[in-house]
């Protein structure tokens, strides 16, 4: 199952799924988004993977950990998550709202864009 979570929930999931360690949050815009808007890894670690290469990177990412996935507005990252569930990763979610919703809701100082 893929937990759908706002960008403001995501500290209580990560405490949730503690036990599992620490949350990644695979942020799988291009690279020239991430440049433009990026968020500050507080309390996760941060990762950034753009998604047409996920499927070839499956082997950077930590089958053990919590992780939640980030877009633009969370219809990519939300594929991400569906891909990576149905690859075996157990404790998956998408951040809805993406970094838009970030800007609004965690970090007003991440541009929008």
């Amino acid at each position: 199952m893929i937990d759908q979570i706002q960008p403001a929930q995501l500290a209580a999931w990560a405490t949730q799924h503690a036990a599992q360690g620490p949350t990644v949050v695979l942020d799988v815009r291009e690279p020239w988004e991430v440049q433009t808007a990026c968020v500050v890894a507080k309390d996760f670690e941060l990762l950034t993977i753009p998604m047409s290469t996920v499927p070839v990177r499956l082997q950077d990412l930590p089958r053990e950990r919590p992780i939640a996935c980030l877009c633009h507005h969370g219809a990519r990252s939300m594929q991400v998550a569906m891909f990576l569930a149905q690859q075996g990763f157990d404790t998956v979610a998408n951040i809805t709202g993406g970094i838009n919703a970030w800007s609004s809701q965690v970090d007003p100082t991440v541009p929008t864009y």
